[in-house]
């Protein structure tokens, strides 16, 4: 690291300078990557010691086709293990030299050394203030789920779940329409200390995909550990008829976490696509994000 504290040159950069903590001009290039996966094989996303994991597998990757020794890529979303993408997205800081030099080749050689479960479908230079993490207006996430009485078709068992009980999708839909706004989903998320569980729920409905399949859309502006699949597990459960459409606003009311709200498994859901601003507003919302948020008294 650079000598300045807080200075974000990682070892090994090279000749880069520091100017008031920040880095000059045309010393790095920030880029954006496009990543697809099937999540099946993973422990999630984060690299993790002795796990295979999407971060790790990508790094190795990179730093491999970009001769460095280290490479740290910054993710729009965490993907727990089992869940798969196809619109997630990633930055990564070089050396505009090694851009320069590597950018026309880069897309074709991760190809050639990426194993064939993790695709990076796009490479390019990001924007003035784009950070893949905290600019983001919104993520989208799929849940796929059959309620077929044989099951799910064998060629897509990795990316539906199987429920046991016929569905109703315009009862699941009665019953998402009351979640949404900005919330607080202390009761449907798995609390981390010092992290705020206050989030707007932009889109939650369900759509037949085909007979017996249903496709569960939720969309927010981000999320909280656990959150999309405690929330399609209360759906599930009024669609099939175990609860009524308005026990997930009851849910979300008391605060807590409900014993009786399952989360379902992680093989049904993809992660679509991460929404970000025109470039002129990338900065403004990154700082909007890191804000730490609350909502007014009473306001659940």
């Amino acid at each position: 690291m650079c000598s300045r504290i807080g200075c974000p040159v990682p070892s090994g950069i090279g000749h880069l300078c520091c100017v008031e903590g920040r880095l000059s001009d045309g010393a790095l290039v920030r880029l954006r990557l496009d990543i697809a996966y099937d999540g099946t094989d993973f422990s999630g996303w984060a690299e993790q010691p002795g796990r295979r994991t999407v971060q790790g597998e990508l790094q190795a990757a990179l730093a491999r086709v970009l001769r460095r020794d280290a490479v740290r890529l910054t993710v729009a979303g965490r993907t727990d293990a089992g869940v798969h993408a196809r619109g997630q997205v990633a930055h990564l800081d070089i050396p505009e030299e090694t851009w320069s030099a590597e950018g026309d080749r880069l897309l074709r050689r991760l190809a050639g050394v990426l194993p064939g479960d993790v695709r990076v479908r796009a490479v390019r230079r990001a924007p003035e203030g784009f950070d893949a993490r905290f600019s983001p207006l919104f993520r989208r996430y799929v849940y796929r789920v059959s309620d077929a009485p044989w099951g799910v078709d064998p060629l897509r068992r990795r990316d539906v779940l199987w429920h046991r009980r016929p569905l109703d999708p315009d009862r699941m839909n009665e019953a998402a329409a009351r979640l949404l706004g900005e919330r607080d989903f202390a009761a449907y998320c798995r609390k981390r200390e010092g992290a705020t569980t206050i989030r707007e729920l932009l889109r939650l409905e369900w759509v037949r995909e085909a007979d017996h399949l249903y496709a569960g859309t939720v969309q927010a502006d981000a999320f909280c550990h656990n959150m999309v699949r405690a929330l399609v597990g209360a759906l599930l459960a009024v669609g099939d008829g175990r609860r009524g459409t308005e026990w997930p606003r009851e849910v979300l009311s008391a605060g807590v976490r409900d014993s009786a709200v399952h989360v379902v498994s992680p093989h049904g859901l993809s992660l679509e696509e991460v929404g970000y601003p025109d470039a002129p507003d990338l900065a403004a919302r990154a700082a909007a994000t890191r804000r730490v948020r609350s909502l007014p008294s009473g306001q659940v």
